[in-house]
């Protein structure tokens, strides 16, 4: 009898230990999407209620302080699955072999590009654009080249080092101009930018304050205005060589332990409710049909007919040598 309390007792004990010690699943992430104003702890409390373990996210600066940090883990990444990478850092994090392809249904993608690859899950794309404010700047530029050239107008960019925006506008001069002018190109804009800032928060707040006429972000920073502070003033650039395309991936590492459920967590950000999520708190658009809402599903129909750039199939190597050219530039 005795034996069998014992074992009863044990049986009750390790049950309660599994209980309270659920599977957990590390998502590595840039801070802005973990924030509480992001779409991380929505998400984190609309999946935790379908897979029935935790969630726990681990934020960085940005993404690419992010991929830095998985390359120098390499398999002791302490990550099951990585949300905030983009296109233009693909092919550096296939020569790292750290992601695994997923098992996930992609059937459901709407992006103006085709996208086959399983190991690179889209959860959200948009596009690069200048923002302005419509009733201080009435006359902005209508290009790329435009907006280096015109010495009328304060800009602010990001730092491409350190930000995948201001990387954004490392690859957008360097599909405009020829190579032997992205130099002279860098150093036309240098005369001209206000400053260059570590990442987009900092450098968009100091647009907000008047610093500058226009700052490099989203064409669908203006909805958020819009929708948010009920103001109309903002626009973004639409430039007649294109704005380049980014569109933002999720990823499963091969050292993950939780190898089916970050499958279906990938599988989740696919969903009507998630999309719905990701697209209101990030400012971007759905990789799906699904509806958010009526301005931004006016707005990615309209930018999915727009001309845009694809960089997907830029090498690391070709952004390192561009990188090199802007910092030389500048230091001239």
């Amino acid at each position: 009898m005795l034996k069998n309390i014992v074992l009863a007792s044990t049986f009750i004990a390790a049950s309660t230990a599994s209980f309270a010690n659920p599977s957990t699943l590390n998502i590595y992430t840039y801070d802005s999407f973990a924030s509480d104003w992001g779409p991380g702890p929505k998400l984190e409390q609309l999946f935790e209620q379908q897979c029935q373990c935790d969630v726990k996210f681990i934020a960085f600066d940005n993404s690419v302080t992010m991929f830095n940090r998985l390359r120098l883990e390499g398999k002791k990444a302490k990550a099951d699955v990585v949300v905030g990478l983009d296109q233009s850092l693909i092919e550096a994090a296939e020569q790292a072999k750290l992601f695994t392809p997923a098992t996930v249904d992609l059937t459901s993608l709407q992006l103006p590009v085709t996208w086959q690859n399983k190991t690179y899950v889209p959860y959200d794309f948009g596009s690069y654009a200048f923002i302005y404010d419509k009733t201080k700047l009435t006359n902005p530029p209508t290009s790329l080249k435009e907006l280096v050239e015109r010495q009328d107008l304060r800009v602010i960019y990001q730092d491409p080092r350190t930000s995948s925006v201001g990387r954004g506008l490392l690859l957008w001069l360097n599909q405009v101009y020829p190579a032997d002018q992205v130099a002279t190109a860098w150093q036309t804009l240098a005369k001209h930018t206000v400053t260059v800032g570590k990442g987009w928060s900092d450098t968009y707040g100091a647009f907000l304050k008047g610093e500058s006429d226009l700052v490099l972000s989203y064409r669908t920073s203006p909805l958020y205005h819009l929708l948010n502070e009920k103001n109309d003033h903002y626009a973004a650039t639409v430039f007649s060589e294109g704005n380049v395309l980014q569109i933002e991936v999720a990823a499963k590492l091969k050292s993950s332990k939780q190898g089916k459920l970050a499958d279906q967590f990938l599988q989740f950000l696919l969903s009507p409710e998630a999309q719905k999520v990701i697209s209101e708190s990030n400012v971007m658009f759905a990789v799906t049909d699904a509806t958010i809402e009526p301005h931004y599903d006016q707005l990615r129909q309209q930018v999915l007919t727009e001309q845009t750039i694809d960089t997907a199939k830029i090498t690391h190597q070709q952004t390192k040598n561009w990188l090199s050219v802007w910092q030389n530039a500048l230091a001239k």
